[in-house]
């Protein structure tokens, strides 16, 4: 997994790209971006599949916050990104929400 952050010039906000890699998508027909900035909404923020079989989608985020995020695999499988900040419970069993501090 990868996370790659660009500052905006001018402005508090922070470009940044989520990328899913072929390793982890495997067989994978879509994939989602889930978390807080966006409610939790598993279909509001899909990512595109590229011809090497990643997944990716580019986000302009507030900067000076921490963001809880998770990957939706096929709508049925939770993933988090190993390059994350850092991880946080998240109230549902041993699941863990991956964070983005910016």
């Amino acid at each position: 997994m990868c996370i790659e952050k660009q500052m905006m010039q001018k402005s508090n906000l922070c470009k940044v790209k989520f990328s899913v890699p072929k390793e982890v998508a495997e067989t994978a027909k879509s994939a989602h971006l889930v978390g807080d900035f966006n409610d939790w909404d598993t279909s509001a923020i899909p990512m595109k599949k590229t011809k090497s079989g990643s997944y990716h989608v580019v986000l302009e985020l507030e900067t000076g916050k921490e963001y809880q995020f998770r990957y939706l695999l096929d709508n049925q499988r939770w993933e988090n990104d190993i390059n994350a900040d850092k991880f946080v419970p998240n109230g549902f069993g041993d699941a863990v929400n991956s964070v983005l501090s910016i």
